[in-house]
């Protein structure tokens, strides 16, 4: 009797160890999570210093996100060649902030090894309940396809009011794009393959215009929308030290289609990218 009870631990004692336990239980939860945003941090503050984040699509959508504190924010992510790295949505994650994003893109071989959710299906019919996203983000994508009206009118029925719509494009009305309709197909591979290597493509020359720089500021106009920011820029890498042949010969073609043209396929520029923003009263417009 004397030994058993000597063996007992005292039910203080056994208490105190429970709590210790969960307390150390605790403590590693805390430093596991700790470690995971110290490495989530250092993934975006790189995402920063490679240039990979583009402030005029940022700083916008950290206003919004700021301003919707107390709910998820949504993002649309139209095709799965839209870079949400120029969003800087990591180092809002890191900060605390819930976004959701969903891909729609259509139904291709190259997204069989992709380790994120995509809903497949086509733009133009694919369901988007209305007013449920805060951003919609589309780059490079309207030069590829048709019914760029329709497509972009989904995307404002789906945009909540006040939200954003982000847009990068291919201008037609630019020299590469005048190049890149009258390539042979065989020549436009070559290219793309130089231009984008790794990258899946190159993709049909489309081109509408409602897709062109003034077929957009018409459909804003149109829509009763505001583009708060418009930026020119080109999708052809700056590797002038390393271009290879093909890179050269398509330089110097895109500098001559501007000067049989006389300068209306530009050659300064072949891209624009769009802060658009949809009022919050859909008679508002800001002049």
């Amino acid at each position: 009797m004397s030994s058993t009870a000597g063996s007992a631990r005292p039910v203080s004692d056994q208490v105190s160890a429970a709590e210790r336990q969960q307390v150390d239980a605790q403590r590693a939860v805390r430093r596991a999570r700790e470690a995971a945003d110290a490495v989530r941090l250092a993934v975006a503050a790189r995402a920063y210093s490679d240039g990979l984040v583009r402030e005029m699509f940022a700083q916008p959508v950290h206003d919004l996100v700021v301003g919707c504190i107390g709910r998820p924010v949504r993002v649309l992510r139209a095709g799965c060649l839209t870079s949400l790295d120029e969003l800087g949505l990591d180092m809002l994650r890191v900060s605390g902030f819930e976004i959701g994003v969903t891909t729609i893109d259509e139904d291709r071989p190259e997204l069989a090894g992709l380790a994120e959710e995509v809903t497949l299906g086509d733009l133009r019919t694919v369901p988007l309940p209305p007013r449920s996203f805060d951003v919609v983000h589309c780059s490079l994508l309207l030069d590829r396809i048709s019914h760029i009206e329709l497509v972009l009118d989904r995307f404002l029925a789906a945009l909540r009011p006040g939200g954003l719509l982000l847009l990068r494009i291919r201008d037609p009305d630019c020299a590469a794009a005048v190049l890149d309709r009258h390539l042979p197909e065989r020549a436009r591979r070559a290219l793309w393959a130089e231009l984008y290597p790794g990258l899946p493509g190159p993709f049909p020359a489309v081109y509408a215009p409602e897709a062109s720089d003034r077929g957009i500021q018409a459909y804003v106009h149109l829509r009763g929308l505001t583009i708060a920011h418009r930026e020119t820029g080109t999708t052809w890498p700056d590797r002038r030290d390393r271009a290879g042949r093909r890179l050269r010969a398509g330089r110097l073609a895109r500098r001559l289609i501007c000067r049989l043209t006389r300068g209306r396929a530009t050659d300064a520029y072949d891209e624009v990218s769009y802060v658009i923003r949809r009022p919050e009263d859909r008679f508002a417009r800001v002049l």
